[in-house]
């Protein structure tokens, strides 16, 4: 299989992982298991998965010169994510989040604070990678350098996934450049203020005219719409112990099928089961599966083709 690039635009979180028997009450003690630091957010983490997979990844942003910073950069070389083309900012503080992990709930909490990076400002190389990439991913976040990006890709044939997850302001200036729009259920019936997710599709695709609105819906899998067809997909049931990244990881995963050349239901599949295989490890980036771990899991629940036509 070739490597096709991808590159990303967007947050890069220094993730703090605490691993806690029941979520603590407020005002009280309780002994962590074990705390881990990765790496995190949406489009950063979407990069490593589609690193993961097999694809030729490069994130574009900012990085300061604290110690997040210097973690986040090595984090990258750690999952093949070239990060060269960063611009690291001397003075700053790096976007951090704490995620408390329950065992008893196999749920997450998560509190962060955004640091103080200033936005980033593309420069002519950064923009040449853009337009050599196959697939721009966006989040949402960096959101001038975001627009700017996901224009230049659309005007040079490069398409644009867009991991629209949270609601921040200004986001109507980025949804007409995605031609792959992939936001939560939460997001998609939210923005359009539809109350089930095929209205919600319906209203996406014709007020932005995407070629593709793929819903996420958690444990209940989600929702494929080209504009003729409405369809659903399946989530895989895993014995879950980390959830939080899995949706990040879903749209690394279907940037990879995407410049892979997967039809499109197939890359909701595909993506569906590496996001339940990360569930079952911890870390949003430590437990994305490889290409072929992804394959067999497939096979074993009675998806035998993607091997044939992903290669």
């Amino acid at each position: 299989m070739s490597q096709r690039k991808v590159v990303a635009i967007g947050a890069n979180v220094l993730d703090t992982l605490i691993c806690a028997p029941v979520f603590p009450n407020e005002d009280t003690k309780l002994k962590a298991d074990e705390i881990i630091k990765c790496g995190g957010g949406p489009a950063a983490t979407g990069l490593v998965a589609a690193s993961k997979l097999g694809a030729d990844c490069t994130f574009l942003g900012n990085l300061s010169d604290d110690d997040g910073g210097a973690f986040l950069k090595k984090d990258f070389e750690k999952y093949g994510v070239n990060a060269d083309h960063c611009t690291v900012l001397n003075g700053y503080g790096s976007f951090l989040s704490f995620v408390v992990l329950s065992a008893e709930s196999k749920s997450r909490t998560c509190l962060f604070h955004r640091g103080n990076l200033p936005g980033m400002v593309l420069t002519d190389a950064q923009k040449e990678i853009i337009k050599e990439s196959d697939l721009l991913m966006v989040d949402g976040n960096d959101l001038e350098a975001a627009i700017a990006g996901a224009k230049l890709a659309r005007e040079n044939g490069v398409d644009v996934l867009y991991d629209a997850g949270g609601l921040y302001e200004g986001i109507e200036g980025l949804l007409p450049y995605a031609n792959i729009l992939i936001p939560s259920y939460e997001f998609a019936t939210g923005f359009t203020k539809t109350d089930n997710a095929e209205d919600a599709a319906k209203k996406l695709y014709e007020t932005y005219h995407p070629e593709l609105v793929v819903i996420t819906d958690g444990k209940n899998g989600g929702y494929l719409y080209d504009g003729d067809k409405f369809a659903h997909y399946p989530a895989f049931p895993v014995e879950a112990v980390d959830s939080n990244g899995a949706g990040d990881v879903f749209h690394g995963a279907f940037a990879f099928a995407r410049v892979s050349g997967s039809k499109p239901m197939e890359a909701c599949i595909f993506s569906s089961a590496v996001s339940a295989l990360k569930c079952t490890k911890v870390g949003a980036r430590d437990g994305v599966p490889n290409y072929q771990e992804t394959i067999n899991f497939l096979k074993e629940r009675g998806y035998d083709e993607f091997e044939k036509n992903m290669d």
